[in-house]
């Protein structure tokens, strides 16, 4: 068996273990990063990743006027949490997270040379509980993949690179007990079946959650019997393996049922794996109907609220599908798809074509998609779409009168006008609206079927992160079942559940999880010292 042996070991090349190898190098520790994949897709998922961050007490909130602190931050993050009686670590990582994110993720980026969008947006508002009290989401230029390039090019760089070493196309399949710690790992590099041990004073566990592995998923459901039909939002290397490894090692991992899943997925048009989907960002105008084409309710979908209520909805449906129906105009304005493939213009730093697009719609989004999905279905009239919709099926289960009556319906509380709207669908948008950085991106009230051609989307469920994971304290040392440190294991990021092992909850503020990994991941290498 070939062997290596550094300071510290890191299992895993997404954000977290980029930080926390980043941070080892600071502090002139030699460090091996191992990883099952590719040199080409070091970052994991951030590489896809939009880039948003909830971030409490920042500069740029300050600018456009948001008052925030910590304690109303905490309070929202309460709400959202529903935390448990024994969730002290996930507690005391929350109140760790609203206390630090300025100073040690904000400030911090910029310092490294990032920059955040000039605009802080406003998601997870909240349906019947108290969500973001006040916007918080700030958004990276250069999206997730521009966060990724730019601590690879940090490590290459550093004054200490001769100290790291990394390893790819290995699956870590154990850890090592030696003298009671934890001493390293053990692997297989898959291309050719060669086994490998990597011995360390310190491991990390950075290897993100489970939501790559649907059966996984499934067995973890949160809401009774999950959907038969899920798409993978994720990766099949999260796949919740080295989960089993730190627990069988004596390590607790808990809250695997919180997830933070999507309600808008549709299959990718170029899939790279099995289930492989495309998390879209519903416009908030569009109507949400069932699988026969009747409006969801009686209270509305409104994406922008309550993601965790909405995917709970949905999962509890007849069907594992549901529809979007909008026009043209809406989708200009609205339409968007997470993350960094479909986001050109941020992940590139093209501020004028950004501009443009965000001021004249994204039709170049819309003509995409209408050209590459099946499942993006545009027609000039009602029996029209509705025949694509059920050619799509290959069925007859969207009804031309439901779908009929579903719009003819919002259309005739439309044209009330303002003082006799009467929608709880048109109160949001109106609220929505009333936040600068939101009225852009959120079409003004007006009936759908003037304004053609029609748009019908179909939609699955899709995977995206763990809130849950290995349990950890606040210097991100995995715990025992006795709630005392494993020696010499750590676990940072989603593997962590963004913090002892579950930190947000039953749900998230929306861009918790890369600032998670950069603080699960500073913590750690901060209790090296």
């Amino acid at each position: 068996m070939a062997r290596h042996k550094s300071e510290i070991v890191i299992v895993g090349a997404g954000v977290a273990g980029l930080v926390a190898a980043h941070e080892c190098l600071e502090r002139g520790k030699s460090v091996t990063v191992i990883d099952r994949h590719s040199a080409e897709d070091v970052g994991g998922l951030a590489r896809t990743a939009f880039g948003g961050m909830a971030l409490v007490g920042t500069p740029l909130q300050r600018r456009m006027g948001i008052k925030d602190n910590p304690a109303l931050a905490l309070s929202d993050w309460l709400s959202f949490a529903e935390f448990g009686s024994a969730d002290h670590w996930p507690r005391q990582w929350a109140e760790a997270y609203v206390e630090q994110s300025a100073e040690r993720v904000f400030d911090w980026l910029r310092d490294k040379g990032m920059r955040f969008l000039p605009a802080v947006n406003w998601v997870e508002r909240g349906n019947f509980l108290p969500g973001n009290s006040v916007p918080r989401y700030h958004i990276l230029w250069g999206t997730g993949l521009g966060l990724v390039e730019r601590f690879a090019a940090l490590l290459e760089a550093h004054r200490n690179s001769d100290k790291l070493r990394f390893v790819f196309g290995c699956r870590v399949e154990e850890l090592v007990a030696d003298d009671g710690r934890i001493a390293g790992c053990r692997g297989v590099i898959e291309a050719t079946g060669e086994d490998y041990e990597f011995v360390g004073d310190q491991t990390m566990v950075a290897t993100g959650g489970i939501n790559g592995n649907l059966k996984k998923v499934r067995d973890n459901w949160y809401w009774g019997d999950a959907p038969t039909d899920i798409l993978n939002g994720s990766h099949p290397y999260c796949d919740g393996a080295m989960h089993d490894v730190v627990e069988g090692t004596g390590g607790v991992v808990t809250h695997l049922e919180n997830m933070w899943n999507y309600a808008a997925g549709i299959p990718h048009p170029f899939p790279r794996f099995e289930n492989h989907g495309l998390s879209l960002i519903p416009c908030k105008s569009a109507l949400w109907l069932d699988h026969s084409g009747r409006r969801i309710g009686p209270e509305p979908l409104v994406t922008g609220f309550d993601t965790h209520d909405m995917c709970g909805r949905l999962s509890s449906m007849e069907k594992p599908w549901s529809w979007q129906i909008l026009n043209w105009r809406i989708a200009a304005r609205e339409f968007a798809i997470s993350g960094s493939e479909h986001n050109p213009h941020i992940r590139d730093g093209r501020t004028f074509s950004f501009l443009k697009e965000t001021l004249f719609g994204n039709h170049r989004l819309v003509r995409q998609m209408q050209e590459e999905s099946d499942h993006f279905i545009v027609a000039d009239t009602l029996p029209e779409l509705v025949a694509e919709m059920n050619a799509l099926n290959g069925d007859d289960l969207v009804q031309l009168d439901h779908v009929t009556a579903a719009v003819q319906g919002f259309d005739d509380n439309v044209r009330r006008g303002p003082a006799q709207w009467n929608d709880d669908q048109i109160r949001r948008i109106v609220h929505a609206r009333a936040w600068r950085s939101d009225r852009i991106r959120t079409c003004k009230p007006r009936p759908l079927l003037e304004h053609g051609p029609l748009i019908a989307i179909k939609l699955r469920l899709i995977t995206r992160k763990s809130l849950g994971g290995i349990q950890t304290d606040l210097a991100s040392r995995a715990l025992d079942r006795s709630g005392q440190p494993l020696k010499g294991l750590y676990a940072i990021g989603e593997a962590a559940g963004f913090g002892g092992g579950g930190a947000s909850g039953k749900r998230s503020l929306e861009g918790t999880f890369l600032s998670g990994c950069i603080l699960t991941a500073r913590a750690a290498v901060d209790s090296l010292d």
